[in-house]
């Protein structure tokens, strides 16, 4: 197996093992984080309707600073749209992600704004 298919494969197997113990309800929604290289993207997501009650991305947006501080944003941002979707208490799905750097910024920016999780 190559490198790359090995890193893949890994990835798909940690967010795999992530999502079989998370699910969203009405009652408390999923908050799916994608992170990438240069964009961050959250959605609040439940999972009975298979519908989106909310999201938030820096793609289009002409943000400054690190991506840390980019990802902070983000987590204001989906706060403010769980609070018009009245969502109030939700389900953190990191995917493959360890919770640690620009995922941690984003979940501590979205508690400050008195997102639930």
């Amino acid at each position: 197996m190559s490198e790359l298919t090995r890193k893949v494969h890994g990835k798909a197997q940690r967010k795999n093992r992530v999502r079989a113990k998370v699910s969203g309800t009405a009652e408390r929604p999923r908050l799916s984080v994608k992170i990438s290289n240069l964009h961050v993207g959250a959605q609040i997501i439940d999972d009975t309707k298979h519908h989106t009650l909310a999201s938030a991305t820096t793609v289009g947006k002409k943000l400054t600073g690190t991506k840390a501080e980019k990802a902070a944003v983000i987590g204001k941002e989906i706060a403010v749209a769980a609070k018009k979707a009245k969502v109030k208490t939700v389900v953190l799905d990191r995917g493959s992600r360890k919770y640690a750097g620009r995922l941690a910024a984003l979940a501590d920016a979205a508690r400050k704004e008195g997102l639930e999780f």
